[in-house]
C-alpha cells in the first residue's frame, strides 16, 4: 500500500471493527461508521489511509479516514490488499471514464464523470460543463490529497479549468487555503458556464449554484417530458432554471409556466429560453414565470389547468428523522398537482430524497392519485441515469413516476 504522506512519521492507522461491520464491509458497503470501530492503534488524522482488520487480524479493507464525520472511513479497496499509488488512482479514474464513453455524443457536453462511492471515489463527484469540470467534495478526507487528485484529472481529461465545490458539512473544517468556489486549475470563471444538453444550451453557476451548478441527474426525465409535451400546456413546479420547460417547448408545448420561489432561478430560466430561440418549438412556445411558494400557489385554487404538470421539489427529507413528514408532503404535493390537471393530463412527480425509498415514494404518489377519485394510468417510473450509478441503497436517491388522468 501507498506510504501515505500523512502517516510517514506514524505507524499505519489500524482499525478493528464489530462483527456486524465486518459482514457489512464484506458485502461491499463503502462506509464504516464511527460506532462500529472496536479499537484503533492511535488517533487518526483526517485524510490518511486507515486499514481495517477482521477479528482474525486479516486485512478487510482500506479507506480514507475522517475524524470529524460519523462516516469514519470511506472505503477505497476491500477484500484484497493493493498498492494505492498514483497508478492505482489513475486506473480507477480511467475505469469510471470508460463506463461513460457510450453515453457521450456531440449534442451533450454536460454530464457526470465521477459519482462518488458508486464509481469508487467515495465522497467525491466530478461534473463536466463543456470545458469546465466541477469537483465537489462531501468529506474533508480528500483535502490533503486534493492537489494530487486534481493533477490526475487534469492530465487525463485536459479541461480548461477545474472548480472546487465543498458541501456544507465540510466548509467548517476546511483548510485555510481551500474554499468553496476555488479555481484549482485554469482561468477565472467569467459569468455562467454554458454547455449543451441534448442539443439545448443551458447555463451553470459553477461557483455558487446548487449541487455543482445544474441538476444534471434529471437529463433523462427531461428527455421523456419532451416526448410527452406536444400540444400541451405545461406547469413546471420547482422549476429552477427551466430545464423541463425548455425541453417541453422544443417538444411542441403550447405554453410553459415556470413556478419557483427563487427570482434568481427564474431569471436563469428566462436566459436559457433566450439562448434557444433558434429552435422552432422554443420560439413558438409562450413561456411565463411565476415567483411564489409552490405549495401555497398550488393550494390557492385549481382554476388554472395544465395538460402536463411536473413536480420536482428539492429534498424533503435530508435526514432519517424527516422521512415520515416527507412522505406526507409528497402525497400532499401530488394531490395538489392533480387538481391542476386537465382530463387526459399527465403528472410527473419526482423525488431526490435518499431517505425516502422509491417504493415509498411511488406508493405516496399512487395513494394521492387514488384519493383524487379520478381514473388514471401509470405510464412508467424511472430512477437515476447511467452517469449517476447507485451501487448501494443509500446512493439511490432519484426517482420519478408518470401518471395520466
Amino acid at each position: 500500500m501507498e506510504m501515505d504522506t500523512l502517516a510517514k512519521t506514524n505507524p499505519r492507522l489500524r482499525l478493528r471493527v464489530t462483527a456486524t461491520a465486518e459482514s457489512v464491509l464484506r458485502s461491499g458497503h463503502p462506509w464504516l461508521f464511527a460506532d462500529s470501530i472496536r479499537s484503533q492503534n492511535r488517533p487518526g488524522t483526517t485524510g490518511e489511509l486507515a486499514v481495517v482488520y477482521d477479528r482474525k487480524d486479516c486485512f478487510l479493507a482500506v479507506g480514507l479516514f475522517d475524524s470529524d464525520s460519523p462516516i469514519r472511513v470511506r472505503i477505497l479497496q476491500a477484500g484484497k490488499p493493493q498498492t494505492i499509488d498514483r497508478s492505482w488512482w489513475m486506473a480507477r479514474l480511467r475505469a469510471a471514464l470508460k463506463r461513460r464513453r457510450d453515453l457521450l455524443d456531440e449534442q451533450t457536453s454536460g454530464f457526470r464523470w465521477l459519482n462518488g462511492e458508486s464509481d469508487g471515489w467515495p465522497g467525491l463527484v466530478l461534473d463536466r460543463y463543456d470545458s469546465t469540470l466541477v469537483m465537489k467534495l462531501y468529506t474533508a478526507a480528500w483535502l490533503p490529497r486534493l492537489e494530487e487528485i486534481t493533477g490526475l484529472i487534469r492530465d487525463e481529461l485536459a479541461p480548461e479549468r477545474i472548480v472546487l465545490r465543498l458541501s456544507r458539512n465540510i466548509k467548517r473544517v476546511v483548510r485555510p487555503h481551500f474554499s468553496d468556489g476555488d479555481i484549482m486549475h485554469g482561468p477565472p470563471v467569467e459569468g455562467p458556464v454554458i454547455f449543451y444538453e441534448s442539443g439545448l444550451l443551458f447555463e451553470a453557476d459553477v461557483l455558487r449554484g446548487q449541487k455543482t451548478g445544474f441538476f444534471l441527474d434529471q437529463r433523462e426525465n427531461r428527455r421523456r417530458v419532451e416526448s410527452l409535451a406536444r400540444g400541451r400546456k405545461v406547469l413546471n413546479a420547482f422549476s429552477f432554471s427551466g430545464g423541463f420547460s425548455l425541453y417541453a417547448a422544443r417538444g411542441g408545448a403550447l405554453t410553459t409556466t415556470d413556478l419557483d420561489l427563487s427570482a434568481h432561478a427564474l431569471a436563469g430560466s428566462n436566459r436559457n429560453f433566450e439562448r434557444n430561440r433558434s429552435a422552432a418549438g422554443v420560439a413558438a412556445c409562450r413561456h411565463e414565470t411565476i415567483q411564489d411558494d409552490v405549495f401555497k400557489w398550488l393550494a390557492a385554487g385549481s382554476n388554472r389547468k395544465f395538460d402536463l404538470v411536473i413536480l420536482d421539489p428539492p429534498s424533503l427529507a435530508k435526514r432519517e428523522s424527516e422521512r415520515a413528514g416527507a412522505l406526507g408532503a409528497y402525497e400532499k404535493l401530488t394531490a395538489l398537482g392533480i387538481e391542476h390537471l386537465t382530463q387526459g393530463g399527465i403528472l410527473v412527480a419526482c423525488s431526490c430524497s435518499a431517505h425516502v425509498t422509491a417504493v415509498e415514494f411511488f406508493e405516496a404518489a399512487r395513494k394521492a392519485a387514488l384519493k383524487s377519485g379520478r381514473k388514471f394510468d401509470e405510464l412508467q417510473t424511472s430512477r437515476q441515469p447511467e452517469d449517476h450509478p447507485a451501487t448501494f441503497e443509500a446512493a439511490e436517491y432519484l426517482k420519478a413516476i408518470y401518471l395520466q388522468f
